[in-house]
């Protein structure tokens, strides 16, 4: 569990790196994929940070989260330039595929589907008469 620390934290460094990726991101892989920090986790000793990402229209997903970590230190640089007021140390970044919103899609089209085949079902079990 988190400690109200590791959480305060954890949220400074998911604004801020945010703002990083707005402005950094084009350059690391490029304008098509949309990339969003979904959660930040923090280790106890707030040394290690595991950024949680959802990125959108492409279809190789991991390919993006491997170009963020071959720039991981640039990324780390950029960040720590805007939280030096917030922290004395800035923590290790590990980037992580978040497919979460993936999944939700996925399984709201099997139940629409699903649902459409019951109904389907339905009007060959009870035909109307005219």
């Amino acid at each position: 569990m988190e400690s109200k620390r590791q959480k305060q934290v954890g949220e400074v460094v998911r604004r801020n790196f945010s703002i990083v990726l707005q402005n950094e991101g084009g350059y690391i892989y490029g304008n098509e994929p949309m990339v969003t920090v979904t959660s930040v986790r923090l280790s106890p000793d707030m040394g290690i940070a595991k950024i949680y990402l959802s990125v959108y229209n492409v279809e190789d997903k991991q390919s993006v989260v491997l170009q963020m970590e071959a720039s991981n230190q640039k990324l780390r640089q950029a960040l720590a330039h805007r939280v030096k007021r917030h922290m004395r140390r800035v923590p290790e970044l590990n980037f992580f595929l978040d497919d979460t919103l993936d999944e939700m899609y996925r399984l709201n089209g099997l139940f629409n589907r699903l649902d459409k085949d019951k109904q389907s079902d339905n009007d060959f079990d009870n035909p109307t008469t005219v």
